[in-house]
């Protein structure tokens, strides 16, 4: 047996038991890939898939025990390169994070600004996409560490801990009868066009449980993953917008010449947590724990340690 089998299997696995995309992700031939997992069957004993044919149809029950290995099996040579990479170069490589663009618009610019001058041989790669597109990615190892809201917690696979709470603002253009209202109620809002996120993003799933709860039907005009995008329609008219606390610093600091007003909302829609997440069992280089304590004052190598040999399952904000 040997890697390139175990890369096959892994590849196989994550193109639904397509070879022929298996193949072509691994850059080899869909009949060498076959092979391969043919021969270490062979080896082992077992079919680790069942077949229709020449075609893949499952992944047989020991064939999820050996899957299992495998996974340990890759993790540990992917440990391997970077504590090679840790000693042989220890002030520099690349710090992969996978991050939401509210994350990577707003948060992130100061505490990756602070790491690039501590480690000035440190390149940064920032991957976007949504909280399950980010947990995917630190899962396949594409990122080191991951910065998204809480839902990403739900992974097994995954470490997290809770970085800091923000909440939700209502964004109104200026001169909106909303704006002169001293206590706003979800049922104000549900009145009016709604511009707020995708609902895969920055809490969108407790913005509709707020409604939800009220057993209120809001008005969604448009919907976005960008902030941006939220403040100027808001602007333009199309509607109220709700929007993370982080995104609209500028607006608040700018009320006057923006043409928009932001109100708080937490009493409405709750308080959201960011976390920050690692794939479990990984070796993480010294300026990725750097990274980590620059992201919040709550986090330190030695908690981030702890959690990831499973001795921390969280902490209190």
């Amino acid at each position: 047996m040997n890697l390139h089998q175990f890369r096959f299997i892994q590849e196989a696995v994550r193109r639904d038991l397509n070879l022929t995309e298996a193949a072509k992700s691994l850059h080899t031939s869909q009949p060498g890939v076959s092979k391969a997992i043919i021969e270490l069957e062979e080896e082992l004993g077992i079919d680790i898939f069942a077949r229709h044919g020449k075609r893949l149809k499952r992944v047989t029950e020991p064939g999820q025990q050996v899957l299992k290995s495998i996974d340990v099996i890759m993790r540990e040579v992917s440990n391997l390169k970077r504590i090679g990479e840790q000693y042989s170069a220890q002030d520099s490589g690349t710090l992969s994070i996978a991050t939401t663009h509210t994350q990577a618009r707003y948060v992130l610019p100061e505490p990756v600004a602070k790491l690039r001058l501590a480690y000035p041989k440190v390149n940064v790669s920032l991957h976007q996409g949504s909280p399950e597109q980010v947990a995917r990615m630190l899962i396949d190892e594409v990122a080191e560490i991951g910065i998204a809201t809480e839902s990403i917690a739900g992974y097994s696979e995954l470490v997290t801990l809770p970085c800091y709470e923000w909440q939700h603002v209502l964004v109104l253009p200026t001169g909106h009868p909303l704006c002169s209202k001293e206590h706003l109620t979800l049922e104000d809002i549900a009145s009016e066009p709604i511009i707020t996120y995708h609902p895969s993003y920055t809490g969108r799933t407790r913005i509709d449980h707020a409604f939800a709860t009220r057993k209120l039907e809001p008005r969604i005009a448009l919907e976005a993953i960008d902030s941006d995008v939220i403040k100027t329609y808001v602007k333009l008219g199309l509607g109220v917008g709700i929007a993370a606390e982080m995104s609209v610093r500028d607006v608040a600091d700018t009320a006057t010449s923006s043409g928009l007003v932001v109100r708080p909302a937490g009493q409405l829609f709750g308080q959201n947590v960011a976390r920050v997440a690692f794939k479990r069992g990984v070796y993480l280089r010294d300026f990725v724990f750097e990274f980590a304590e620059l992201l919040s004052d709550r986090l330190s190598r030695t908690l981030v340690e702890r959690a990831m040999t499973g001795r921390v399952n969280d902490y209190e904000l």
